[in-house]
């Protein structure tokens, strides 16, 4: 399939995991790893495409109040999805709240430094939307205030450009608190397949719909 314009940057939410497995008569915790194969899957594809970033939401800080055996999958199955796509020669950054103990550790690395690669891939992980702009009051903060300007700059996650379209699986309508700010005029597409289900072909779907939008950027 040939698109005439391809959005530079596009996101994840990949939702379902839990519900995919209540399905099955499995163990919630088990869903978790079904859904690293279909995103590796999906970065490839991507590459192919020419896009050039792709930020996935893993989980957040408010996710680790669920029960302890699905936090310690989820964390699991991030690291091995962020391990994965390096070593599939992807540039992995992980953004969130390192400094906490629900931070993997496998993934410190990935948090001070971004791998090599060639298709820019952020995974959030520990990660809140409370988090990321209290960064900013806080720099701010110590250099004599904030300034409209530079709320972007100072952001944990500045180094995340502006998103052109997030792509949601699972049938859920909202962001989630996922980059608010780099979501502020992004396309908004959802897919109700839950997310260890998915397909390549989903995802072309989406593209072409997103061929269709009137990008304005509120102008």
């Amino acid at each position: 399939m040939n698109f005439t314009r391809v959005p530079r940057h596009v996101s994840f939410i990949p939702d379902g995991n839990r519900r995919w497995a209540d399905e099955r008569g499995i163990e919630r915790r088990d869903g978790y790893a079904r859904g690293i194969d279909p995103g590796v899957r999906l970065l490839a594809l991507c590459s192919e495409l020419g896009i050039e970033e792709v930020s996935v939401y893993g989980f957040t800080k408010e996710n680790v109040r669920r029960p302890p055996d699905q936090v310690a999958a989820f964390r699991v199955a991030c690291t091995e999805f962020a391990l994965r796509a390096a070593t599939a020669g992807f540039a992995v950054r992980a953004i969130g709240d390192s400094n906490s103990p629900m931070f993997p550790p496998a993934l410190i690395p990935f948090a001070t430094k971004r791998s090599d690669g060639n298709l820019r891939v952020n995974l959030l992980v520990n990660y809140s939307w409370q988090w990321d702009l209290f960064s900013a009051i806080e720099h701010g903060a110590s250099n004599g205030g904030v300034k409209y300007s530079a709320v972007t700059k100072a952001l944990a996650s500045s180094e995340v450009p502006r998103i052109d379209l997030v792509v949601r699986w699972g049938g859920r309508r909202r962001l989630s608190g996922f980059l608010p700010m780099q979501c502020a005029y992004a396309d908004f597409y959802v897919i109700e397949t839950l997310w260890p289900d998915s397909k390549p072909e989903e995802f072309l779907d989406a593209l072409a719909w997103y061929q269709r939008q009137d990008v304005t950027l509120g102008g």
